[in-house]
C-alpha cells in the first residue's frame, strides 16, 4: 500500500473545500475527455453556480496556480487534486453490513480507483456470510478480531441496520480503526481521535422531498 501525502495537513483545508475538490476533479476529467486545455476559475465558477473567488481559494489549498487570461492547465488541475486528496494512493477498508448497500459499495468499481479498497466484509446472517462478491470475502461479524490483526485496514464502511450501528462501531474502534464511515442515519460515538464521516441518503431525500414539494 502506498504512503499517503500528508504534506498538505500541515496547513488545514476547510472541510467545505475539501467536499468541494472531487467535484472539481470529475469536472476537470471531463473537460479533458472533451479535448479541453485550459480552464478559467470563472468557467468553474459558472458551472458550478458559485462565485469565482471561492474556487480560486478552494484551488490555492491545493497549490496549483492559474496564468492571466489563459486560466488553469487541466492536465496539471487533474495530476495537482489527484496527489492532494491521495487519491492516487489505496487505504484498505472493512465494510460491516453486506445487504443491499453494502453490496453495492463492494460492486461500485469507482472507490477503488479513488483510492479506497474493501478487502472484507462482515455480516451476522449465516445466508451471506461465507460468500465471495467481486473477490471479497464475506466472513461472520465474530472473525472481525482475528482478521483484523491478520489483515489490517484503518477504515471501516458502516451499512448495518440502524440499531447495530454502535455495537459495531465500538468493536471496529476497540480493534484499531481509525476512521468510520458511517452510511446509517443511526448517530454513533466514538473516541475524539477516531474519524466519523456520516453519509444519510434519508437526509439527502428529505432535502429533495423538501424542495420538491414546497
Amino acid at each position: 500500500m502506498k504512503a499517503r501525502n500528508n504534506n498538505h495537513n500541515v496547513n488545514h483545508v476547510p472541510v467545505p473545500t475539501l467536499r468541494r475538490l472531487p467535484g472539481y476533479l470529475s469536472y476537470f476529467k471531463s473537460l479533458k475527455i472533451n479535448g479541453v486545455d485550459y480552464v478559467s476559475s470563472s468557467q468553474i465558477a459558472i458551472t458550478f453556480k458559485m462565485d469565482h473567488t471561492l474556487v480560486t481559494k478552494d484551488l490555492a489549498h491545493t497549490g496549483v496556480k492559474g496564468r492571466t487570461k489563459v486560466g488553469y492547465q487541466v492536465d496539471q488541475l487533474i495530476d495537482t487534486l489527484i496527489n492532494f486528496l491521495d487519491f492516487n494512493s489505496h487505504e484498505n477498508a472493512f465494510l460491516f453490513g453486506v445487504g443491499n448497500l453494502g453490496k453495492a459499495l463492494i460492486n461500485y468499481d469507482g472507490l477503488t480507483h479513488y483510492g479506497l479498497k474493501i478487502i472484507a466484509g462482515f455480516d451476522v446472517d449465516k445466508n451471506i456470510t461465507g460468500q465471495s462478491i467481486k473477490d471479497v470475502k464475506i466472513h461472520h461479524l465474530d472473525a472481525f478480531r482475528d482478521l483484523s490483526i491478520k489483515t489490517p485496514a484503518r477504515i471501516a464502511i458502516i451499512t448495518t441496520p440502524d440499531d447495530g450501528a454502535q455495537e459495531v462501531a465500538d468493536l471496529a474502534v476497540a480493534w484499531g480503526i481509525k476512521a468510520i464511515w458511517n452510511f446509517t442515519p443511526q448517530s454513533i460515538r466514538v473516541p475524539a481521535h477516531v474519524i466519523v464521516e456520516n453519509t444519510s441518503i434519508y437526509s439527502d431525500l428529505a432535502v429533495i422531498f423538501n424542495r420538491l414539494n414546497k
